[in-house]
């Protein structure tokens, strides 16, 4: 391709592994990586006829560069498979996209162990372990990009979302630490805060909720997924191969 006619993002040749990429945010940036030449191994707790559906669209983007892998990242032992199964088929990751997450509201009071457990190994332990699972391999390679999907929630609360925020909070400083200790291996760990994003974790907000939180935000519009996708595909690529260990927010103004 002509250098006029190469995409100023250019991930031709990596191999990127995104969690929760059936729909949603996770989605949108299976299809950005795609789209800038990445092989992307999209992941998802269960490939069912909703999720085979959304790859086959993810799929036609570029034949053959996309690798549908099947893991409730929630589980410790199927996160570190996950790594697993794609070092068997490619022999290393170059970025890793830790997206996969889930929003339970509850006031405090009627909090349930369930989703306290449920939240926490979804969000955060999914983090830690698949953290690990891919800096060792980026280790042996020449590096790579960890971006990891907190919230707004996670820097300044929400009402009804102790757990939720705690999890997001904790993504920040698993980011941070993260970032200080694989710099020396040129692995760059980034984060992203998403604020009032327009998905499916979203669409049970009434319309009165919906339209204060929109109140607050200085753009004066709800984020889409693809605001988001932006910036991870900045993070993941060599734009940012100076950036590490910063948490970027995505809220349109909401906070500053």
């Amino acid at each position: 391709m002509p250098d006029a006619e190469r995409p100023i993002v250019d991930l031709g040749g990596k191999i990127a592994l995104v969690t929760g990429a059936s729909r949603g945010i996770g989605h949108a940036i299976a299809r950005r990586l795609l789209e800038a030449g990445a092989t992307v191994a999209a992941n998802a707790p269960r490939l069912d006829e909703a999720t085979l559906a959304a790859f086959a669209a993810l799929e036609a983007i570029r034949p053959g560069a996309l690798i549908p892998l099947e893991a409730s990242v929630d589980q410790p032992e199927a996160a570190r498979g996950l790594v697993r199964s794609l070092y068997q088929r490619c022999k290393r990751i170059d970025i890793l996209v830790n997206n996969a997450g889930i929003l339970r509201e509850s006031v405090i009071g009627m909090i349930s162990d369930e989703e306290i457990d449920a939240v926490l190994r979804t969000n955060l332990h999914s983090v830690i372990h698949l953290t690990q699972g891919a800096a060792r391999l980026m280790m042996r390679g020449d590096g790579g990009a960890i971006v990891n999907l907190s919230s707004i929630m996670g820097r300044v609360g929400y009402p009804g979302q102790l757990v939720y925020a705690s999890s997001k909070a904790g993504i920040v400083g698993a980011t941070v630490s993260a970032a200080k200790e694989l710099a020396r291996y040129n692995i760059r760990v980034n984060a992203v805060a998403p604020g009032y994003i327009e998905t499916h974790m979203t669409e049970g907000f009434s319309s009165e909720a919906k339209a204060k939180l929109v109140a607050q935000i200085g753009l004066g519009r709800a984020g889409r997924a693809e605001d988001v996708a932006d910036v991870v595909l900045f993070l993941a690529s060599d734009l940012a191969r100076y950036v590490t260990g910063q948490v970027l927010g995505v809220d349109g103004g909401m906070v500053i």
